[in-house]
């Protein structure tokens, strides 16, 4: 069977090695459009870096009134489990020599101000009393909280009210040099072929069913033909589908939302000082996206601090994309969907707008706020993030990710972001069942699957402890986590 896959990210990577792995008689290409794998939003400057299970992100666990919802954060930190036991894989084989390289250890903290500690304390019953947040830790004293995350508290008030929970386990992940090393594993030990500079432009059936793949390669128009075809573009991902003729087509298009960062080098001392990824409450209207936290992150052996986002609205498929790209990508049975999310979300897109309009000046005020004292304390500058693309689907906008296959099972597409490439293997692996769903008869299939995912079900996770601790530690052993005892 021939594959081809749009897009040498985390998501296309991801997929191309997994199924490589379940099926090494699959013939896969990957075209990207860049000159190297994970260079897009995978790359370590253009997100956030947050390993995302849930522990800290206070819009995986909305609240209305005394009820807190806690349902999404069980799937995300139950697919993060999936996602640290394929990586475990590919460490114990050897693909990746050192999980250091890509995920290191950093608490996941949460702090909120004096009007939503009640708010805070209501998710940390709730959550604490499962067994995947059951090391959360809840304080509202200063000293314990200044002793999580000091860069946060070194200079407030001692009067101001702060409540905070933390969570030692958490993760900050390089997603790029993660790509990187698979695809380099992929090409080197699977047979996975690259192309990159490859440019698509367009794909379309032909009369005997295939898919033919027209590109631009340096310059010079090529064509690829594929059995099954997978587009995991980023926002890159909607034209595409836009032009495949498939009848579900018209019923999503993508509305752009991009961000910025203050970003700091720090040295290791500084580093082992404040080892935290510390997220807030984010402002009324603002996207999910738009969280503020102040992070550690570690890239290619350096450190450095990141604070933001802030988010932007430019009508752009991704960063490096211009306006008339997402100009060509929209129809006409998309304008309606466009006009309704202007509409019903309109304080989202005035909140867009003035956060694309705000200044160095405003950036640092927010910093301020979040950490008093920071602004002096190290040498910020702003940094462009990731384009993101969310989906608006059947008019109305929708904040994650979607797994689009078609009825013949030979096009296969994920859309939209949030929790993204903290999922990815889990998200592949689901992508591959509906897609390719003959790999998984074999039985040399079924047992490459349970080598590689002990346990990948999702409810076994969250229903049963014993099993669940029983994955997650003999995972974090291999990527280096250590798991404190139960408080």
């Amino acid at each position: 069977m021939n594959v081809v896959i749009i897009g040498a990210g985390i998501m296309g990577t991801t997929f191309a090695t997994l199924a490589k792995e379940l099926a090494p008689d699959l013939d896969i290409t990957i075209l990207e459009r860049l000159d190297s794998a994970g260079a897009g939003n995978s790359s370590p400057f253009w997100n956030a870096g947050t390993g995302h299970e849930a522990n800290c992100e206070l819009n995986y666990t909305p609240v209305d009134g005394e009820v807190v919802s806690i349902d999404k954060a069980f799937k995300i930190h139950a697919q993060f489990n999936v996602a640290k036991q394929f990586w475990a894989y590919l460490i114990g084989k050897g693909a990746i020599k050192d999980p250091k390289t890509f995920i290191n250890q950093t608490r996941h903290c949460t702090i909120v101000s004096e009007s939503a500690i009640e708010e805070l304390r209501l998710r940390f019953k709730e959550m604490s009393a499962h067994h995947f947040f059951d090391h959360m830790r809840y304080s509202e004293d200063f000293d314990e909280i200044k002793s999580w995350i000091p860069y946060i508290m070194d200079e407030r008030p001692r009067h101001e009210k702060m409540a905070a929970t933390v969570i030692e386990t958490g993760t900050d992940v390089n997603f790029g040099a993660l790509t990187e090393q698979m695809a380099a594993h992929a090409k080197q030990d699977l047979g996975v072929k690259f192309e990159y500079g490859t440019h698509v432009k367009r794909v379309h059936r032909s009369p005997t069913g295939r898919w033919v793949i027209k590109a631009e390669s340096k310059g010079k128009p090529v064509q690829h033909k594929a059995d099954v075809l997978f587009v995991g573009a980023g926002g890159g991902a909607f034209p595409l589908l836009k032009k495949s003729h498939l009848p579900f087509r018209t019923r999503f298009t993508g509305f752009p939302v991009g961000g910025r960062f203050l970003m700091a080098p720090i040295s290791e001392e500084q580093a082992g000082y404040y080892r935290a990824k510390t997220y807030g409450k984010a402002e009324v209207g603002a996207p999910p996206m738009s969280v503020p936290h102040l992070d550690l992150r570690v890239i290619d052996g350096k450190h450095y601090l990141l604070f933001g986002p802030f988010a932007s609205f430019k009508l752009r498929l991704e960063r490096d994309r211009g306006f008339f790209d997402y100009l060509k990508s929209i129809r006409l049975h998309d304008i309606p969907g466009l006009l309704n999310v202007a509409v019903e979300n309109f304080p989202l897109v005035k909140y867009l707008i003035s956060e694309t309009l705000k200044g160095e000046k405003s950036m640092f005020e927010e910093l301020e706020s979040f950490a008093p004292g920071m602004g002096k304390r190290f040498d910020w500058k702003p940094i462009q993030a990731g384009q993101r693309v969310q989906i608006i689907k059947d008019g109305d906008l929708q904040m994650g990710t979607e797994i689009l296959v078609s009825r013949d099972k030979t096009y296969g597409t994920l859309l939209g972001a949030s929790p993204g490439a903290s999922v990815s293997p889990e998200v592949m692996l689901r992508c591959l069942e509906q897609l390719i769903p003959s790999i998984f008869s074999t039985e040399e299939a079924r047992i490459k699957k349970n080598q590689i995912f002990p346990e990948d079900d999702l409810d076994t996770l969250i229903n049963q402890p014993d099993r669940y601790r029983e994955i997650r530690d003999a995972a974090n052993k291999q990527l280096g986590i250590t798991q404190p005892k139960v408080q």
